[in-house]
């Protein structure tokens, strides 16, 4: 989503850098720069005019001119104020410090995918220990509550069972004694949504919240709508005083101004950021984090969490046994394939390493895609057993049955063979090396001067 945006800050940035000597004028100069750049992003201009005179109040300071790196200085403000732009270091958790069950109501206008949201907070509560129930309020929208149902089916949480024909204050009431004679500490509670803010929908929502209320009122925001986000935002919360926004979306490809204003201009914390289609794709919001991504530092954090969070221990310590006696075979790397793809998208998880995705630009599509990930695995789905125990076993015929089941050719199935061979004697001639020796070994192995291609064979 931030592309564009990181793009123009990182040419501001290099111009910084290149500067020995800061004055007055060339701040202000850099400084313009950054405007407009936030402004083409949609970042609300009231909050840009204040955030730009922070950064320069701090920037012409002395500590900052007379400094040896005075580029680098201006840059490191920059940072820490899109940070405090976007809620600051502090805490953005949910408040659930209360007698169970705890009722978190979900608001927003209709398309912002607040049902969606709904079973991804729910699912994310169930990997903090709670229990949740989900409770379908929207009695106007068609399919609006079978739409919750099957959310809850495909994650295997529970939806409490309300019909089209009841009232939604009734729903909430219900599901609340629900819960509580059931066992279920939280309880979100999926309400109607509009086109458009109206009295009607803001009474409904403001007895609702008279009536159970929540510890939390969550505004979900479709990220895509850049400021029409955030001027909505305002109109929930100056009704219903939010607690929390939830940015959906966030994985699109629009501007990003909506997450670098809602918290300036409604004093309403962004607390989870959804980044994919999938109901796993639901994210503690980090503003540092963002901000060093946006400004091409990584979020090497994040990262690691996924990280934990998809990778067994066990299989990766019995992985690193077949590394170290040469046993690793094409069923092992399938299952590391599908242990990545866990983490989101090959982009994505370039994006958190610093340096990387301003590399994966340079490499012009050297670097594998998603199609060519998944004809590899296709490929590799298309053997026996055995033929992924052992490849050297695959004869002619046995790479055209492969190739056909797999809808590729024999020529693509003998580059993977070839590759996947290479990729073996470079990890025995890794292991070879030991730690002291690796990096200096590593520029003469076989494949390794083309890092885009490996074991990926069908880049363009």
């Amino acid at each position: 989503m931030f592309e564009t945006l990181s793009d123009k800050l990182e040419s501001v940035f290099k111009k910084l850098r290149g500067q020995g000597v800061m004055t007055e004028d060339n701040i202000k100069e850099a400084l313009r720069e950054v405007r407009l750049a936030l402004l083409e992003a949609d970042v609300n201009f009231k909050v840009v005019k204040e955030f730009v005179e922070a950064v320069r109040i701090k920037a012409v300071g002395t500590e900052v001119l007379q400094s040896l790196s005075p580029g680098q200085q201006v840059i490191r403000i920059v940072h820490d104020e899109l940070i405090t732009l976007m809620g600051g270091h502090g805490s953005n958790d949910l408040d659930l410090a209360a007698k169970p069950p705890v009722a978190l109501m979900m608001v927003g206008l209709q398309g912002a995918g607040k049902t969606t949201s709904c079973g991804k907070l729910g699912n994310w509560l169930r990997k903090q220990k709670r229990r949740p129930l989900l409770v379908p309020a929207d009695v106007y929208r068609p399919a609006a509550i079978e739409q919750l149902k099957t959310v809850g089916r495909q994650l295997s949480l529970e939806v409490y069972d309300s019909s089209a024909d009841q009232d939604p204050v009734a729903i909430c009431t219900a599901a609340m004694q629900y819960a509580e004679l059931n066992g279920y500490d939280t309880v979100i509670l999926d309400t109607a949504g509009r086109h458009q803010i109206d009295d009607f929908l803001m009474g409904e929502l403001e007895r609702i919240k008279a009536t159970v209320q929540p510890r939390e009122i969550l505004f979900v925001a479709d990220a895509m709508t850049g400021q029409e986000a955030v001027n909505v935002a305002s109109g929930f919360n100056e009704r219903l005083g939010l607690t929390g926004a939830i940015l959906s979306k966030l994985d699109g490809d629009a501007k990003g101004g909506a997450a670098l204003s809602i918290k300036a201009v409604t004093g309403t914390p962004v607390k989870f950021v959804g980044l994919g289609e999938k109901l796993d794709a639901l994210e503690v919001f980090h503003p540092d984090r963002l901000v060093s991504r946006i400004l091409g530092m990584g979020d090497v954090l994040t990262l690691v969490e996924k990280a934990q969070s998809a990778f067994d221990s066990n299989e990766a310590e019995q992985l690193r046994h077949k590394l170290k006696k040469n046993q690793f075979d094409l069923e092992d790397f399938l299952n590391q394939m599908q242990q990545l793809k866990k983490l989101g998208s090959l982009e994505s998880i370039m994006g958190m390493i610093p340096g990387m995705g301003k590399m994966m630009k340079q490499m012009q599509g050297a670097q594998p895609s998603e199609k060519e990930i998944k004809r590899i695995e296709a490929i590799i789905r298309s053997m026996t057993p055995a033929e992924r125990a052992d490849h050297g076993i695959i004869n002619g015929s046995r790479r055209l049955r492969i190739a056909k089941g797999s809808g590729t050719t024999v020529q693509e199935i003998n580059l993977l063979l070839k590759r996947f061979t290479e990729a073996q004697k470079m990890m025995k001639q890794l292991q070879k090396l030991g730690p002291k020796n690796l990096m200096k070994g590593l520029g003469g192995l076989p494949g390794m001067g083309s890092i885009g291609k490996g074991m990926f064979p069908f880049g363009r």
